[in-house]
């Protein structure tokens, strides 16, 4: 990165001060260019999106969506584990009340103005997946077929991807906070029933 950046200085990386997690380094780089450009594209370093699914992505961004979503076509690249853990957590925050684009990461296309408006949450616990879709501005979809990772092995342990999924839980929807407290009242009046 440095390499790029002396030679053309549209090039730029961001060294954190430490591992604020992934969301939060993802937004800290979108926040780093979001006043230089009018529209940008997050994607993985991992080598697994399909980069000519940009193309797709600034079509719809000329047609006029702000927010451009890249999707998997299928998960066929993931293990049998991966897959079913990963499908059955987009559909349990959307029974959460969560609004999720199934089979969606970070790979997108997120207009100035869309920025502009995400800039705006005060969120302290960013949690982009849930955030983008709130936003309510015209988006698309864009499908695209998942490749093999091209190097290395995912920094995502089972505790990370717990980590994260309980993330996106909590910092959407009320339904936790809502399901503890049923749990706790009626622990509650099973206590004094008991007692009385």
């Amino acid at each position: 990165i440095c390499g790029l950046n002396e030679k053309d200085k549209r090039f730029e990386g961001v060294k954190l001060a430490h591992n604020a997690g992934h969301m939060n380094a993802l937004w800290a780089g979108m926040r780093m260019v979001c006043d230089a450009c009018d529209a940008l594209v997050t994607i993985d370093a991992d080598l697994q999106d399909d980069p000519e699914a940009i193309h797709g992505f600034l079509d719809a961004y000329r047609e006029g969506c702000d927010v451009v979503y890249g999707v998997r076509s299928r998960r066929d690249k993931d293990g049998v584990f991966k897959r079913l853990t990963a499908e059955g957590y987009y559909r349990l925050l959307r029974r959460m009340g969560a609004e999720v684009i199934f089979n969606h990461a970070d790979y997108r296309l997120l207009s100035r103005r869309a920025l502009d408006a995400l800039s705006q949450y005060g969120e302290g616990n960013v949690y982009l997946r849930g955030l983008v879709p709130m936003l309510g501005y015209r988006s698309d979809v864009v499908y695209y077929a998942r490749a093999k990772r091209a190097a290395g092995e995912s920094k995502y342990s089972l505790k990370k991807m717990l980590g994260l999924a309980w993330e996106g839980i909590t910092s959407l929807s009320l339904r936790p906070i809502r399901i503890v407290t049923a749990v706790g009242c009626l622990t509650l009046l099973i206590g004094l029933a008991l007692f009385l």
